[in-house]
């Protein structure tokens, strides 16, 4: 198992940002709707062992859709970790590959956000620049949310 581990200082209020991630399941469409098409709640309430199917842009990207359950979700420490579960980086060439983000203030208006990235290949496929795409991305995508959180939705 591999790990990668960036972070992010986003200049929102932790319980807007918190809100944001872990209330509203259907953000991500919202904030970056050039790359996904699509998010439906297929199991579960949005707790702990819910599944979203995120389905892509096809103009964007190859992969058409992915599922992620949510594995971990926690209010009094701000963190939530979301693992694929069918398609998506699963149809890259890897065999687990799980997206966990931990919020912490660090001032009235600005959060720290820690991400890890928690992935393995399947055997004898090894691709480095695979992570560093997928924590570009995540990066990319914190700043998306934070700038539709500053703009009011």
């Amino acid at each position: 198992m591999k790990e990668l581990n960036t972070r992010a200082e986003l200049n929102v209020r932790l319980e807007d940002l918190w809100e944001a991630i872990s209330k509203d399941l259907f953000i991500t469409q919202k904030v970056i709707p050039n790359i996904v098409k699509d998010v439906k709640l297929i199991e579960g309430d949005g707790g702990i062992g819910s599944i979203l199917h995120f389905t892509f842009n096809p103009d964007v990207t190859p992969i058409s859709y992915q599922r992620e359950k949510i594995v971990e979700l926690n209010e009094i420490t701000h963190e939530i970790g979301l693992q694929v579960v069918e398609g998506g980086h699963l149809n890259q060439g890897l065999s687990y590959y799980k997206t966990s983000f931990q919020l912490s203030a660090i001032g009235e208006n600005q959060t720290l956000v820690n991400v890890k990235i928690s992935y393995d290949y399947e055997p004898n496929i090894e691709d480095s620049s695979h992570s560093m795409k997928t924590s570009d991305f995540v990066l990319f995508y914190l700043r998306c949310l934070e700038k539709y959180i500053l703009n009011d939705n």
